[in-house]
């Protein structure tokens, strides 16, 4: 019987491989894994067919890093006869290999940390802007139904272009979801309301103080509606909060009882609507995503805001004139303000959400605590509001207290075991 028995030519020549950088392979380097590749593959010592020896040889130069679409030369034996037979094709191409796969991956894992760190600072900044322009707005023009309604007209205008430009895609309201939206709307307006009734009557250092509160807020209505009773480390938590407070009150040079309780009234209300807000999130059938839930929330507060401010305030345009020369600011600046204070409410609540699609509530709490110390600072030095030590003592022990809720929120009970 015939064998036929398949070898490399002697006088063949060995390709020198070349890498994609100009670099020399050294064809040591990839025959050496040749032996146990073949041992690895079981490779006979006869082979009968050409397309045998065929596919192992791509197997071989595909497993030593290079593509072949053909053998290399062989040299067919068959009794006393020889012949060389080559088949037509590309000689081997070495596959490019990146210098530094560790620094790629670095820089793309980099890049959304980079992203969530604009978006943090854009938050802080569009925050510390409303809080200087509407300050100033209030105190040449004291009417904070009306100035509510505006600030909510803007977002709403701004609503309506992003659904026309198709920057986000428009929802359809079913009037079961409309039902369950309008309770949210009308506890967002009238925090909204009561926080500027705060604003217009107390230093903005002292009313985002007292909104430092929250957390203890969320507690309480949690506990009542959610029935999610709190930790141990949680009510721990809310001693320096409470305290905190209490202690920048009784030191705070721009105390009074309306803005006081302006600012407590704002607390429960918000947190009530986040409450609300994760009732009505639960359901799945009924949700929205989080800035279409934003946006309809924003169209109607501003239609619930809009006769609320005539009726309690009427239609008063001119105070800003009789103003202008006590507080320094003219109609023009006026007006200009008043509007920037709308954009920045709207964008920075707007801005808020898109972070809390991106991180955990834990991480966004964090966050929203360092916005409040930022907050306070800049109001400070802007308005070079008089503190105490006492009373910076107090803020600080609030916003410590904060930051610990934060904290100690993401600590998990341990389950009995039975």
């Amino acid at each position: 019987m015939q064998s036929i028995a398949f070898a490399p030519s002697p006088s063949t020549k060995f390709l020198k491989l070349q890498s994609s950088l100009g670099r020399r392979v050294k064809p040591n380097s990839h025959l050496s894994k040749l032996p146990s590749l073949i041992h690895g593959q079981g490779l006979p010592r006869q082979i009968t067919s050409f397309s045998s020896l065929s596919s192992f040889s791509s197997q071989c130069f595909t497993s030593l890093g290079v593509f072949t679409a053909s053998p290399p030369f062989i040299k067919v034996k068959q009794g006393s006869a020889s012949s060389v037979v080559r088949k037509a094709g590309p000689v081997p191409v070495p596959v490019p290999v990146p210098d530094s796969i560790d620094d790629t991956a670095e820089s793309i894992s980099l890049v959304p940390t980079l992203k969530l760190g604009a978006m943090f600072g854009v938050w802080y900044f569009l925050n510390i802007y409303f809080n200087i322009c509407n300050k100033q707005v209030l105190k040449v023009y004291p009417f904070p139904a009306t100035v509510s309604a505006f600030q909510f007209a803007c977002g709403t205008c701004l609503v309506i272009l992003m659904w026309a430009a198709n920057f986000h895609p428009r929802p359809s309201i079913r009037p079961s979801q409309l039902a369950a939206i309008l309770p949210l709307a009308v506890a967002h307006a009238a925090g909204n309301l009561l926080t500027n009734i705060s604003l217009g009557k107390v230093a903005v250092s002292f009313t985002h103080t007292i909104k430092a509160m929250e957390p203890f807020f969320t507690v309480v209505l949690s506990s009542l509606f959610l029935a999610k009773g709190p930790t141990l480390w949680v009510v721990s938590s809310l001693v320096p909060i409470v305290g905190g407070v209490a202690l920048a009150s009784f030191t705070e040079a721009s105390f009074n009882w309306i803005g006081f309780y302006s600012a407590m009234a704002s607390n429960l209300i918000n947190q009530s609507r986040n409450v609300l807000s994760k009732k009505f999130m639960g359901n799945k059938e009924e949700s929205l995503d989080n800035i279409n839930l934003f946006s309809v929330i924003t169209v109607i507060s501003f239609m619930v805001l809009l006769p609320t401010a005539i009726l309690l305030e009427g239609v008063k345009f001119t105070p800003c004139l009789q103003l202008e020369a006590a507080q320094g600011l003219s109609v023009k600046e006026f007006c200009v303000r008043a509007v920037l204070s709308g954009f920045c409410l709207h964008s920075y609540q707007q801005v808020s959400y898109m972070i809390l699609q991106m991180v955990s509530p834990v991480t966004h709490s964090v966050g929203n605590c360092v916005k409040r110390v930022v907050v306070i600072a800049s109001s400070v030095f802007f308005f070079k509001t008089p503190l105490s030590p006492i009373n910076s003592f107090g803020t600080f022990l609030a916003l410590a207290g904060v930051f610990t809720y934060s904290r100690v929120k993401q600590i998990k009970p341990k389950q009995k075991a039975f």
